[in-house]
Protein backbone atom coordinates (compact mmCIF):
# COMPACT_ATOMS: atom_id res chain seq x y z
CA UNK A 1 0.00 0.00 0.00
CA UNK A 2 1.22 3.53 -0.75
CA UNK A 3 2.60 5.70 2.29
CA UNK A 4 0.98 8.81 3.12
CA UNK A 5 2.67 11.55 1.87
CA UNK A 6 2.52 15.39 3.14
CA UNK A 7 4.97 18.10 2.42
CA UNK A 8 6.89 15.53 0.55
CA UNK A 9 7.74 13.42 3.04
CA UNK A 10 6.19 9.92 2.97
CA UNK A 11 5.06 8.27 6.63
CA UNK A 12 3.69 4.31 7.34
CA UNK A 13 0.84 5.51 9.89
CA UNK A 14 -2.19 6.83 8.39
CA UNK A 15 -3.47 7.74 11.79
CA UNK A 16 -2.57 11.15 13.45
CA UNK A 17 -2.85 11.82 17.18
CA UNK A 18 -3.25 14.26 19.85
CA UNK A 19 -1.26 15.08 22.59
CA UNK A 20 -3.51 16.74 24.95
CA UNK A 21 -6.13 15.40 27.80
CA UNK A 22 -4.15 12.61 29.14
CA UNK A 23 -2.95 12.19 32.78
CA UNK A 24 0.43 13.10 32.52
CA UNK A 25 3.44 12.96 30.02
CA UNK A 26 3.62 8.97 30.86
CA UNK A 27 0.65 8.11 29.37
CA UNK A 28 1.05 10.39 26.26
CA UNK A 29 4.05 8.52 25.19
CA UNK A 30 2.64 4.98 26.04
CA UNK A 31 -0.69 5.71 23.83
CA UNK A 32 1.13 7.18 21.04
CA UNK A 33 3.11 4.63 20.88
CA UNK A 34 0.80 1.81 20.82
CA UNK A 35 -1.58 3.89 18.22
CA UNK A 36 2.04 3.33 15.86
CA UNK A 37 1.47 7.67 15.23
CA UNK A 38 4.63 8.96 13.46
CA UNK A 39 2.66 12.56 13.73
CA UNK A 40 1.70 13.65 17.30
CA UNK A 41 -0.24 17.60 17.11
CA UNK A 42 1.03 20.02 20.03
CA UNK A 43 -1.43 22.58 20.89
CA UNK A 44 1.05 25.38 21.48
CA UNK A 45 -0.96 27.92 23.86
CA UNK A 46 -1.48 24.86 25.90
CA UNK A 47 1.62 22.67 25.91
CA UNK A 48 5.03 23.37 27.00
CA UNK A 49 7.54 22.62 24.37
CA UNK A 50 10.13 25.39 25.08
CA UNK A 51 8.35 28.65 26.30
CA UNK A 52 8.65 27.94 30.05
CA UNK A 53 12.05 26.49 30.96
CA UNK A 54 10.47 25.66 34.47
CA UNK A 55 8.03 23.50 33.22
CA UNK A 56 7.94 19.95 32.59
CA UNK A 57 8.86 19.65 28.09
CA UNK A 58 6.40 17.44 26.30
CA UNK A 59 9.68 17.52 23.74
CA UNK A 60 11.27 15.63 26.39
CA UNK A 61 8.25 12.56 26.23
CA UNK A 62 8.14 12.92 22.25
CA UNK A 63 11.19 14.06 21.18
CA UNK A 64 11.57 15.47 17.31
CA UNK A 65 13.90 12.81 16.46
CA UNK A 66 11.59 9.81 16.87
CA UNK A 67 8.52 12.16 16.22
CA UNK A 68 7.45 14.76 13.56
CA UNK A 69 5.64 17.66 15.42
CA UNK A 70 2.72 19.35 14.16
CA UNK A 71 2.19 22.48 16.71
CA UNK A 72 -1.99 23.83 15.92
CA UNK A 73 -3.53 26.39 16.64
CA UNK A 74 -5.86 25.09 19.42
CA UNK A 75 -7.71 27.86 21.59
CA UNK A 76 -7.29 30.72 18.27
CA UNK A 77 -10.20 32.85 17.57
CA UNK A 78 -8.91 35.40 14.65
CA UNK A 79 -6.45 34.69 12.35
CA UNK A 80 -3.55 37.10 13.65
CA UNK A 81 -3.71 35.00 16.71
CA UNK A 82 -3.00 32.11 14.66
CA UNK A 83 -0.38 33.23 12.97
CA UNK A 84 1.54 34.91 15.75
CA UNK A 85 1.08 31.74 17.39
CA UNK A 86 2.35 29.57 14.60
CA UNK A 87 5.24 32.32 14.56
CA UNK A 88 6.20 31.67 17.84
CA UNK A 89 6.43 27.56 17.41
CA UNK A 90 8.18 27.72 13.91
CA UNK A 91 11.02 30.04 16.67
CA UNK A 92 10.48 27.10 19.13
CA UNK A 93 11.05 24.17 16.83
CA UNK A 94 14.20 25.68 15.16
CA UNK A 95 12.44 26.78 11.85
CA UNK A 96 10.51 23.54 11.48
CA UNK A 97 7.14 24.52 8.94
CA UNK A 98 4.44 22.13 8.86
CA UNK A 99 1.92 22.96 11.00
CA UNK A 100 -1.57 22.96 11.60
CA UNK A 101 -3.96 25.55 10.94
CA UNK A 102 -7.42 25.83 13.27
CA UNK A 103 -9.02 29.29 13.90
CA UNK A 104 -12.64 28.32 16.08
CA UNK A 105 -15.73 30.18 15.96
CA UNK A 106 -16.74 30.41 19.43
CA UNK A 107 -15.98 28.21 22.71
CA UNK A 108 -18.96 25.60 22.81
CA UNK A 109 -19.25 24.03 19.05
CA UNK A 110 -15.05 24.62 18.42
CA UNK A 111 -16.68 25.08 14.56
CA UNK A 112 -13.97 26.57 12.78
CA UNK A 113 -14.40 29.97 11.51
CA UNK A 114 -13.83 29.83 7.94
CA UNK A 115 -13.09 33.29 7.09
CA UNK A 116 -10.72 34.15 9.12
CA UNK A 117 -9.25 30.39 8.81
CA UNK A 118 -8.76 31.47 4.71
CA UNK A 119 -7.23 34.50 5.77
CA UNK A 120 -4.46 32.77 8.06
CA UNK A 121 -3.87 30.44 5.34
CA UNK A 122 -2.90 32.39 3.11
CA UNK A 123 -0.65 34.76 5.13
CA UNK A 124 1.11 31.53 6.64
CA UNK A 125 1.63 29.97 3.15
CA UNK A 126 2.97 33.08 1.92
CA UNK A 127 5.18 32.38 4.81
CA UNK A 128 6.76 29.67 4.30
CA UNK A 129 5.03 27.77 6.63
CA UNK A 130 3.86 24.21 5.23
CA UNK A 131 -0.17 24.03 6.26
CA UNK A 132 -2.35 21.27 7.38
CA UNK A 133 -5.79 23.16 8.05
CA UNK A 134 -8.96 22.36 10.37
CA UNK A 135 -11.85 23.33 8.29
CA UNK A 136 -15.87 22.69 8.01
CA UNK A 137 -16.96 19.86 5.47
CA UNK A 138 -17.85 21.99 3.12
CA UNK A 139 -16.39 21.01 0.09
CA UNK A 140 -15.91 24.69 -2.45
CA UNK A 141 -14.09 26.07 1.49
CA UNK A 142 -12.25 22.83 1.09
CA UNK A 143 -10.95 23.27 -2.35
CA UNK A 144 -10.31 26.85 -1.86
CA UNK A 145 -7.93 26.29 0.94
CA UNK A 146 -6.31 23.52 -1.19
CA UNK A 147 -5.72 26.30 -3.79
CA UNK A 148 -4.14 28.53 -1.19
CA UNK A 149 -1.41 25.93 -1.00
CA UNK A 150 -2.49 24.16 2.06
CA UNK A 151 -0.07 21.37 1.78
CA UNK A 152 -3.53 18.42 3.41
CA UNK A 153 -7.05 19.70 4.08
CA UNK A 154 -8.78 18.52 7.18
CA UNK A 155 -12.31 18.69 7.59
CA UNK A 156 -14.37 17.60 10.53
CA UNK A 157 -16.18 14.85 11.29
CA UNK A 158 -18.73 16.17 13.95
CA UNK A 159 -17.71 18.31 16.36
CA UNK A 160 -14.18 18.67 18.25
CA UNK A 161 -13.93 16.50 21.48
CA UNK A 162 -18.00 15.49 20.29
CA UNK A 163 -17.11 11.27 19.43
CA UNK A 164 -20.49 11.53 17.19
CA UNK A 165 -18.16 10.17 14.90
CA UNK A 166 -19.12 10.92 10.67
CA UNK A 167 -22.45 12.83 10.50
CA UNK A 168 -21.90 13.35 6.97
CA UNK A 169 -20.07 11.14 4.36
CA UNK A 170 -21.46 13.05 1.78
CA UNK A 171 -19.96 16.09 2.20
CA UNK A 172 -16.24 13.45 2.55
CA UNK A 173 -16.68 12.48 -0.42
CA UNK A 174 -17.17 15.40 -2.24
CA UNK A 175 -14.18 16.76 -0.84
CA UNK A 176 -12.20 13.46 -1.27
CA UNK A 177 -13.24 13.10 -5.01
CA UNK A 178 -12.53 17.04 -5.67
CA UNK A 179 -8.93 17.11 -3.84
CA UNK A 180 -5.14 16.79 -4.96
CA UNK A 181 -4.17 17.04 -1.49
CA UNK A 182 -4.23 14.53 1.11
CA UNK A 183 -7.85 14.98 3.04
CA UNK A 184 -7.74 13.79 7.01
CA UNK A 185 -10.48 13.52 9.26
CA UNK A 186 -10.00 15.71 12.07
CA UNK A 187 -12.46 16.10 15.12
CA UNK A 188 -15.18 14.07 16.13
CA UNK A 189 -14.28 10.55 15.83
CA UNK A 190 -15.80 8.68 19.40
CA UNK A 191 -14.51 4.90 18.45
CA UNK A 192 -12.30 2.68 16.11
CA UNK A 193 -15.22 1.85 13.93
CA UNK A 194 -15.64 5.80 13.15
CA UNK A 195 -11.74 5.57 12.20
CA UNK A 196 -12.27 2.88 9.98
CA UNK A 197 -15.48 4.39 7.68
CA UNK A 198 -13.26 7.40 7.27
CA UNK A 199 -10.90 5.60 5.81
CA UNK A 200 -13.26 3.38 4.08
CA UNK A 201 -14.72 6.49 2.41
CA UNK A 202 -11.37 6.81 0.88
CA UNK A 203 -9.95 9.99 3.36
CA UNK A 204 -6.02 9.66 3.38
CA UNK A 205 -5.82 9.88 7.45
CA UNK A 206 -7.51 10.41 10.49
CA UNK A 207 -6.67 12.79 13.48
CA UNK A 208 -7.82 12.31 16.55
CA UNK A 209 -7.27 13.50 20.49
CA UNK A 210 -9.84 12.87 22.69
CA UNK A 211 -11.14 9.70 21.59
CA UNK A 212 -7.93 8.31 23.67
CA UNK A 213 -7.13 10.12 25.67
CA UNK A 214 -10.74 10.35 27.32
CA UNK A 215 -11.42 6.80 26.91
CA UNK A 216 -11.60 4.26 29.60
CA UNK A 217 -8.38 2.88 28.82
CA UNK A 218 -6.32 5.24 26.70
CA UNK A 219 -3.23 3.06 25.69
CA UNK A 220 -5.81 0.09 24.82
CA UNK A 221 -8.35 2.49 22.57
CA UNK A 222 -5.34 3.58 20.61
CA UNK A 223 -4.45 -0.07 19.68
CA UNK A 224 -7.62 -0.11 18.37
CA UNK A 225 -7.95 3.12 16.74
CA UNK A 226 -4.58 1.83 14.72
CA UNK A 227 -6.38 -1.75 13.63
CA UNK A 228 -9.42 0.57 13.08
CA UNK A 229 -7.66 2.93 10.55
CA UNK A 230 -5.59 0.07 8.99
CA UNK A 231 -8.83 -1.92 7.93
CA UNK A 232 -10.48 0.92 6.80
CA UNK A 233 -7.63 1.57 4.52
CA UNK A 234 -7.22 -1.75 3.42
CA UNK A 235 -11.13 -2.37 3.07
CA UNK A 236 -11.21 0.69 0.65
CA UNK A 237 -8.20 -1.02 -1.34
CA UNK A 238 -10.37 -4.00 -1.83
CA UNK A 239 -13.19 -2.00 -3.04
CA UNK A 240 -16.68 -3.18 -0.65
CA UNK A 241 -18.91 -5.73 -2.72
CA UNK A 242 -21.87 -4.23 -4.84
CA UNK A 243 -25.11 -3.28 -2.47
CA UNK A 244 -27.76 -5.51 -3.06
CA UNK A 245 -31.62 -5.75 -1.69
CA UNK A 246 -33.79 -9.03 -2.42
CA UNK A 247 -31.31 -10.32 -4.81
CA UNK A 248 -30.61 -13.82 -3.31
CA UNK A 249 -26.83 -14.60 -4.48
CA UNK A 250 -25.13 -18.07 -2.45
CA UNK A 251 -21.72 -17.88 -1.42
CA UNK A 252 -21.75 -21.32 -2.97
CA UNK A 253 -22.44 -22.32 -6.95
CA UNK A 254 -25.33 -23.92 -7.32
CA UNK A 255 -24.96 -25.31 -10.58
CA UNK A 256 -24.20 -28.68 -10.98
CA UNK A 257 -25.70 -29.92 -7.70
CA UNK A 258 -26.90 -33.55 -7.22
CA UNK A 259 -30.17 -33.72 -8.09
CA UNK A 260 -30.54 -30.60 -10.11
Amino acid sequence: MHQLTIAGKAYRSRLLVGTGKYKDFGETRAAIDASGAEIVTVAIRRMNIGQDPSQPNLLDALPPSQFTILPNTAGCYSADDAVRTLRLARELLDGHSLCKLEVLGDSTSLFPNMPETLKAAATLVKDGFQVMVYCADDPIQAKMLEEIGCVAVMPLASLIGSGMGILNPWNLRLIIDNAKVPIIVDAGVGTASDAAIAMELGCDGVLMNTAIAHAGHPVLMAGAMKKGVEAGREAYLAGRMRRKLYSADPSSPTAGLIGS
